[in-house]
């Protein structure tokens, strides 16, 4: 029993991480510009990364990973801003709407840690821990390039 909702709940994280490279995979195929080139990069590392361990982690609990993204629409309309941001030229608003991706993506962890704990084994709590930290940082470097825009 536990273990099936341990499943769900990692299952829920990939879907955000699918999500992520998703939504910056098609972002590095519309930007015509390196420095946002090389952010949406970075960040389809990140989740790729998460995705792996939290791939890894529902196999050992004897489930499937999902593949697919998020069927709530969260993300869909922040990448749709996103897109529609680049076709602009708009960079500011490309990475406000980044940010917008990335506290949905905080949430997502936030509300498995703090509302699940009795859910997830300590070893998965230190995975997530540790995940959110990589993404938070993340969040904070497309915040450093959107400053940097506003101030030039």
């Amino acid at each position: 029993m536990v273990n099936e909702k341990s499943i769900k709940l990692l299952n829920g994280l990939i879907e955000i991480n699918n999500d992520r490279i998703e939504g910056y995979d098609t972002a590095l195929r519309e930007t015509e510009e390196d420095d946002l080139k090389t952010l949406f990069s970075q960040l389809i590392q990140t989740s790729e990364e998460c995705k792996t361990q939290l791939r890894n982690e529902v196999l050992k609990l004897g489930g499937t990973p999902v593949a697919g993204s998020t069927t709530g629409g969260m993300l869909f309309s922040v990448w749709t801003d996103i897109k529609s941001a680049l076709t602009r030229q708009d960079h500011k608003g490309v990475l406000d709407s980044c940010l917008d991706s990335e506290d949905i993506a905080v949430d997502g962890y936030d509300k498995v840690l703090k509302t699940s704990p009795e859910d997830i084994t300590t070893q998965h709590r230190t995975m997530l821990h540790s995940q959110l930290e990589l993404i938070n940082n993340d969040r904070n470097k497309i915040r450093q390039v959107r400053d940097k825009l506003i101030n030039v």
